[in-house]
Protein backbone atom coordinates (compact mmCIF):
# COMPACT_ATOMS: atom_id res chain seq x y z
CA UNK A 1 0.00 0.00 0.00
CA UNK A 2 3.36 2.21 -0.03
CA UNK A 3 2.86 2.71 -3.52
CA UNK A 4 -0.69 4.31 -3.23
CA UNK A 5 0.88 7.46 -1.39
CA UNK A 6 3.22 7.97 -3.69
CA UNK A 7 1.31 7.86 -6.80
CA UNK A 8 -2.57 8.63 -5.55
CA UNK A 9 -2.42 11.31 -7.72
CA UNK A 10 -2.00 8.85 -10.65
CA UNK A 11 -5.24 7.38 -9.43
CA UNK A 12 -6.73 10.30 -9.33
CA UNK A 13 -5.82 11.32 -12.63
CA UNK A 14 -7.49 8.07 -14.03
CA UNK A 15 -11.15 8.54 -11.97
CA UNK A 16 -10.91 11.87 -13.35
CA UNK A 17 -10.70 10.56 -16.79
CA UNK A 18 -12.96 8.00 -16.70
CA UNK A 19 -16.13 10.73 -14.91
CA UNK A 20 -14.91 13.16 -18.30
CA UNK A 21 -15.56 10.27 -20.62
CA UNK A 22 -18.54 9.46 -19.30
CA UNK A 23 -20.12 13.13 -19.83
CA UNK A 24 -18.88 13.64 -22.97
CA UNK A 25 -20.20 9.97 -23.80
CA UNK A 26 -23.65 11.15 -22.46
CA UNK A 27 -23.38 14.29 -24.09
CA UNK A 28 -23.17 12.76 -27.57
CA UNK A 29 -26.63 11.12 -26.83
CA UNK A 30 -29.86 12.99 -28.79
CA UNK A 31 -33.00 11.98 -27.06
CA UNK A 32 -35.03 13.81 -29.37
CA UNK A 33 -33.60 11.67 -32.42
CA UNK A 34 -34.25 8.34 -29.84
CA UNK A 35 -37.46 9.42 -29.72
CA UNK A 36 -38.69 10.05 -32.96
CA UNK A 37 -37.16 6.38 -34.22
CA UNK A 38 -38.29 4.60 -31.30
CA UNK A 39 -39.05 0.74 -31.50
CA UNK A 40 -42.97 -0.17 -31.19
CA UNK A 41 -43.88 -1.56 -28.13
CA UNK A 42 -45.00 -5.49 -27.92
CA UNK A 43 -48.78 -5.53 -27.29
CA UNK A 44 -49.82 -5.17 -23.51
CA UNK A 45 -51.04 -9.06 -22.02
CA UNK A 46 -53.52 -9.15 -19.50
CA UNK A 47 -53.17 -11.86 -17.17
CA UNK A 48 -56.38 -10.94 -15.27
CA UNK A 49 -58.78 -10.98 -18.43
CA UNK A 50 -60.43 -14.68 -17.15
CA UNK A 51 -61.64 -13.83 -13.42
CA UNK A 52 -61.92 -17.01 -11.35
CA UNK A 53 -65.06 -18.23 -11.13
CA UNK A 54 -64.91 -19.46 -7.85
CA UNK A 55 -65.99 -17.27 -4.95
CA UNK A 56 -62.99 -17.33 -2.27
CA UNK A 57 -65.21 -15.89 0.35
CA UNK A 58 -67.17 -17.20 2.88
CA UNK A 59 -70.89 -17.41 2.74
CA UNK A 60 -72.34 -15.17 5.18
CA UNK A 61 -75.28 -17.04 7.40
Amino acid sequence: MGWLADYWWVVLLVLAGMLIGGVKALRRVDATSYLKNRPELPPHRDNNAQWDEEDDWPKKP
